[in-house]
């Protein structure tokens, strides 16, 4: 039987842009690749604590405006499915700097000042990474893999380092902390403390002060390449502002603090563009989980998504996300494809021609993703979400689709607001059975659809089976087989 005309004529019109697309990757990675004979881009990684997916305008953010981030977004690429590995602060950091699920490199949850655990020797970070090509390395802000002296950033790559060892409210002052629960908060300029006992008015400058050392570091590096990591302790609580910013939002201390953090984006941005670097820059710009939503007007917001900071849920897992490189990432655009913070580590080596480590990775390069080239397919299959010390509780199909929830107990408020000036209440438990999410038509993971689509249900589960003999999985009591230890002080 002969072909249609229409069907022969729609036959190869597809077969045209099949080709088109796969000649647009060969060139998005033959430009790589003649990148990387040339002198490498610098990277700025600009990270912020508990800052929610709607708290950038770019994302809808409200009660408080940010220009210069909404430049940063006018000037490159807003990524609206971007995921952190673990919704909580060293579990995401570990995945971010490592390109590995947490839990395959033996993190989980939030590390404290009691902790005798921190980031292996044999891990290998973003500041090691760039090293292969002498990058210069900086880290400002806060650290949280490990405050013991072989955990800190000066032994994982960073050459500079001036921060705090874990989170800001890890401190006498916590508001529900009983006394002597929590040492001095410390100051450290490389491996030195610099002030042993953080105070209220300490943390009102530490965003300027991390702002003015990151302008610092750039001006004298702009002759060689370097890697600039602004790891802001804010928004997570106690909130502090200079007096810069003190009482300027709508949107009371939180957005005070956002309207500071974009100050800092600013500056850093006209210092690249003061030196000329505007151009030989990648930047890249994201939160560590979603919002701490039991401190009410304290905290953030994830809207339209589910819960927040502590659960799998998208509001949880999901952060705003920017990335400007002029010229190579195109300018005002959106992707809507799901890429996760552990693509951060094998994309930049791509970028920069440096060498993977030799242990295994959890992440892939998704450089042609990020560079929006059309039809660039998403090289991972699927995503995982653990939480806990190693509960698998959601997988994510890698088009960003599907999302299939396991059984398991979660915090919520139950739709109550959160607390007033900084006083948190109190979180109930809430259970979860098995449940598909079709993502493209709920964001808000409101409608279990896994009775209509049993063959996702299927595939989404033998995946998540097959991750479990990698990672292991608490809910179902299996141990992993691929999990390295972290380092420990005896």
């Amino acid at each position: 039987m002969k072909s249609k005309p229409h069907s022969s004529l729609k036959c190869a019109r597809s077969q045209a842009l099949s080709l088109i697309a796969g000649l647009a990757l060969f060139l998005a990675l033959v430009a790589d690749a003649l990148a990387a004979t040339a002198r490498p881009p610098n990277i700025v990684l600009i990270f912020t604590d508990d800052q929610g997916y709607a708290d950038v305008g770019a994302f809808g953010a409200g009660g408080f405006k940010t220009p210069n981030l909404d430049r940063l977004a006018a000037q490159g690429r807003s990524f609206k499915q971007f995921y952190v590995a673990q919704a909580v602060c060293s579990a995401s950091r570990a995945a971010l700097l490592t390109g590995c699920y947490p839990n395959r490199i033996g993190f989980s949850g939030a590390l404290g000042p009691g902790s005798k655990l921190g980031l292996h020797a044999d891990e290998v970070t973003l500041a090691e990474l760039v090293k292969q090509l002498d990058y210069a390395t900086a880290m400002f802000g806060k650290w949280h893999l490990g405050h013991h002296p072989e955990f800190l950033p000066t032994r994982h790559g960073f050459d500079e380092w001036f921060g705090i060892p874990y989170s800001n409210d890890m401190w006498p002052h916590h508001p529900e902390a009983a006394p002597g629960t929590y040492p001095d908060l410390p100051l450290f300029a490389n491996d030195t403390v610099v002030n042993p006992a953080l105070q209220p008015a300490d943390q009102e400058q530490l965003t300027t002060q991390f702002t003015e050392r990151a302008v610092r570091f750039i001006r004298d590096n702009a002759a060689r390449p370097f890697f600039l990591y602004v790891a802001h302790p804010m928004p997570h609580v106690p909130l502090f502002t200079s007096s810069k910013f003190r009482g300027k939002s709508a949107r009371g201390a939180y957005g005070d603090v956002i309207m500071e953090i974009d100050w800092s984006v600013g500056e850093i941005m006209r210092a690249l563009e003061r030196h000329r670097l505007t151009d030989d820059t990648l930047v890249i710009f994201l939160s560590d989980n979603g919002p701490w939503l039991s401190y009410g007007d304290h905290a953030g917001s994830a809207f339209p998504l589910r819960e927040g900071k502590g659960t799998s849920w998208e509001g949880g897992v999901r952060v705003p996300c920017i990335m400007r490189w002029p010229q190579r990432i195109p300018a005002g655009t959106v992707s809507e494809q799901a890429v996760m913070s552990i693509d951060l580590l094998p994309t930049i080596a791509s970028v920069i021609g440096a060498r993977l480590p030799v242990h295994e990775l959890d992440g892939r390069n998704v450089w042609p993703v990020i560079a929006g080239i059309e039809g660039a397919p998403n090289p991972h299959e699927h995503y995982f979400f653990y939480y806990n010390r190693n509960d698998l509780q959601a997988v994510l199909s890698a088009d960003g689709r599907w999302k299939l929830v396991f059984p398991h107990t979660y915090r919520t408020l139950g739709g109550l607001p959160g607390g007033f000036g900084g006083r948190p209440v109190k979180y109930r438990a809430a259970e979860t059975s098995l449940a598909l999410y079709d993502l493209r038509a709920d964001i808000a993971e409101s409608k279990d659809v896994s009775g209509l689509h049993p063959e996702v249900v299927s595939e989404l589960t033998l995946a998540a089976d097959r991750m479990r003999l990698e990672l292991g999985d608490d809910l179902k009591r299996v141990v992993g087989r691929s999990i390295r230890a972290p380092g420990r002080v005896e």
